[in-house]
């Protein structure tokens, strides 16, 4: 671990590797798990206002979750996340041909429907951040769903921290990433 402004960084997002691969995991990662995507509370404003851009998108699935439970939820703990289907699939998710998970809101973006790509803790994964008072923690998740995407990383010499370089300065700012960079030098 190091200490990079206000957060506490894990090496293991210099030291592993990853580039997602959709064609093994089918995009699990938006199937599978108990909870939905982690949102900050800006996050939470900005899916109430382009829902309605969104939803030409969704499933009937996802639609009728979202329109039951809200764009996002609050959860016992006092967090937000994004609303699930049946407990399993985000209510954000929609499947192409190939029977892949991919995100509506990113759809949207990528068809100029919105200018908001979609929550920072999907943009930045296999990273999760936990905001704490004093700073914030920013470590690497590993799950078995992502087996592929590390050996594929690894095949490319993918470390994390450059396949998730957008979302971290999306998170983090340009600076913050520059001083990553110059610590992963010394580290790798």
């Amino acid at each position: 671990m190091f200490q990079l402004g206000k957060t506490i960084v894990s090496e293991d997002i210099i030291s592993k590797d990853f580039v997602c691969n959709l064609s093994a995991c089918k995009g699990a990662c938006c199937i599978d798990g108990d909870a939905g995507a982690p949102l900050e509370s800006d996050e939470a404003d900005i899916l109430k206002e382009i829902y309605p851009k969104v939803k030409p998108f969704l499933r009937k699935e996802g639609i009728s979750a979202i329109e039951k439970q809200g764009t996002y939820i609050t959860t016992d703990d006092g967090e937000l996340e994004t609303p699930l289907i049946n407990n399993a699939d985000c209510a954000y998710v929609i499947f192409d041909e190939k029977n892949v998970a991919l995100c509506a809101i990113e759809e949207a973006y990528n068809q100029g429907e919105i200018t908001w790509k979609k929550p920072v803790s999907c943009h930045l994964y296999p990273i999760r951040v936990q905001d704490y008072t004093e700073f914030s923690a920013v470590n690497y998740h590993k799950w078995q769903i992502c087996d592929d995407a590390c050996e594929l990383g690894k095949e490319f010499g993918v470390p994390v921290y450059k396949f998730v370089k957008e979302a971290l300065i999306r998170k983090f700012g340009e600076d913050w990433y520059m001083e990553l960079e110059k610590v992963a030098a010394t580290i790798k």
